[in-house]
This record gives C-alpha cells, structure tokens and sequence, in this order.
C-alpha cells in the first residue's frame, strides 16, 4: 500500500510537534481489520453505521443510491405532485430513470423507496407544546409513507398555528408568526441532508415563541461548523433526494437554504439559530414579533 501523505512540523518555543495526514482516496483504512476516528483527544474505534458509511464514501457512493431491499412499490403521491408542478402527463418507468430512482441493473434505489407510498423508513414527528414540555397540546408522526406526505403534513400543522388573517381598514391580510417560507427550508434541509441510515425521525417541537426543528445525522463530510451556519458552502448528502425536491419546487439545490432563512429575519430582534453537533442538527425559528403582513387579493 501507497504510505499516506503526510506533514509534520515542530513549535520549539512551545514545544508542540503537529502531525497532519491528509484524507486517502480508498477509504476506510483499517488496523488489525478495525477503523478508528478521532474523538476530541482520544481514538477511538467506529461503529457498524460509521464504518458502512465510510466504505461508501470510498466508493464514491451514497446511502440513497444503494439498491433498495424492497422492489415492489407504487409513487401515487410523487406522480400527483408532478403533474400539478411540472404538468407532467404520463408517468412512468422513464420519469423514474430520469429522477434516478431507478435503473435497469439495480432497480429500485433507497431515494426511491423513501418517496414511495408504503415504505419503512421513518418520517417526521411534530409536537406542540403549551407552557411546558409536559404539556403536549397536539402531536402527529408520520412514517413509513412518502416523505412527501410527511413534509405536507408539516407544512398543514405549522399553518395551523402560526398563521392567522386579520381585517385590517376592510381588507384582508395573512399574518405569519414565523416566516413560512423559513419553515419550508428548513424542514426540505432536513429531509434532503439527514442521515437516511439512521432510524430516527426528524423531531419539530412547536412553542409559542419558536419551532424547533431537529435532524439527525451531524455535518456532511467536508463541510465545518463555521461553513455551514455562514452558509457559505453546501454538501448535499442526498442530492437524488435533493434533485427531486428541487423539481417540485420544494426547495432549491444551490445550498442557499440558511442564507435564505436568515435574509427572512432581517431586521427582526429575532433571530434563527443553527446548532450543528457529532449527530444532529437542529435550526430554530423564532416568532416575529411583528409578524409578517401579506395582502390576501380578493378572488
């Protein structure tokens, strides 16, 4: 085996040695047939989750592109969501392909069995919270559907409430507590860059001055805590997911997601918060105080 590339410099004044070895290109690297992580200022050896994860980025793979253990599957709510965004008339096996949730030599991938009607994979669940955290005014989980139908689902319960309308000099306005479009983003984010191997549900807590939204998995390889809370780079750890969502108008694929959500609360006293820890990610979505005032035309 190649030896890895490596620098090595001293501080004598500080009397510091600093050894950095570059990352290899057919990972993961095993000892004694063991791979090993760094874990603040300890080694420590992977999981069996960790270590599948680095055998696929070795190979240049995604979870969400590995073949799916089950092929038999029907995209009723994908198909109806096609049509009335794209108008797309006829679908099918080619509008697979073409989304990449399909191939001849595979068949099914993960991606599609995530957007499929009746599938395995967990969801969302929602809470509303009244005073206290014991005090649970209404809870939804939705899971083993399309994740479709759970980001819809989301979407109905954060309107429930923190939108209202209100008569104002005889004309009608909706006001938003929470920007809606800031919930949208992050709840797609959350679907399109959690960790899809993890059987856990992505968690939004509903408060009366915020929404919490928690995703697990932690930060893509590659990407630093500083990177991804400025918004200055995106690595998109599901981009078939990714792809679709962009083409139902859910959310868009150039890594603008929390740029956008910040530039929602400009000027607001509040503001959104994005905490990026080793296995989750949580972005919290603060009530505006003023709210958010748009003009309902009549029809």
């Amino acid at each position: 085996d190649a030896l890895p590339i490596y620098t090595l410099t001293t501080n004598n004044r500080d009397q510091i040695i600093e050894l950095n070895v570059r990352a290899g290109i057919h990972q993961p690297y095993l000892y004694n047939g063991k791979a090993y992580k760094r874990n603040d200022t300890s080694t420590i050896e992977v999981d069996d989750i960790e270590l599948r994860r680095l055998v696929l980025r070795g190979e240049h793979l995604t979870y969400e592109e590995l073949s799916s253990a089950r092929q038999e599957m029907s995209f009723e709510l994908l198909k109806c969501e096609l049509k009335e965004q794209l108008g797309i008339k006829r679908f099918d096996r080619d509008t697979l392909k073409t989304l990449n949730l399909f191939s001849d030599d595979a068949g099914y991938n993960n991606a599609a069995a995530i957007l499929s009607d009746d599938n395995t994979f967990p969801g969302i669940d929602i809470a509303k919270f009244g005073d206290t955290i014991s005090i649970i005014q209404k809870r939804k989980t939705i899971e083993h559907n399309s994740i479709i139908l759970s980001f819809q689902v989301a979407i109905d319960m954060y309107r429930d409430y923190y939108q209202h309308e209100e008569v104002i000099g005889g004309k009608r306005y909706q006001i938003q507590d929470v920007p809606e479009t800031a919930f949208r983003e992050a709840v797609a984010n959350a679907i399109i860059h959690r960790e899809w191997d993890v059987n856990a549900n992505i968690r939004i807590s509903m408060f009366d001055n915020r929404i919490e939204i928690d995703s697990p998995g932690g930060l893509p390889s590659g990407i630093s805590k500083n990177e991804y809370e400025e918004g200055r780079i995106s690595v998109l750890r599901n981009p078939i997911l990714a792809n679709t969502f962009n083409r139902l108008n859910i959310v868009e694929t150039f890594g603008t997601g929390v740029l956008r959500i910040k530039a929602l609360y400009e000027g607001s006293a509040s503001q959104p918060e994005f905490d990026a820890g080793e296995n989750s990610i949580k972005v919290t979505l603060p009530i505006i105080k003023e709210g958010i005032v748009l003009f309902i035309p009549c029809l």
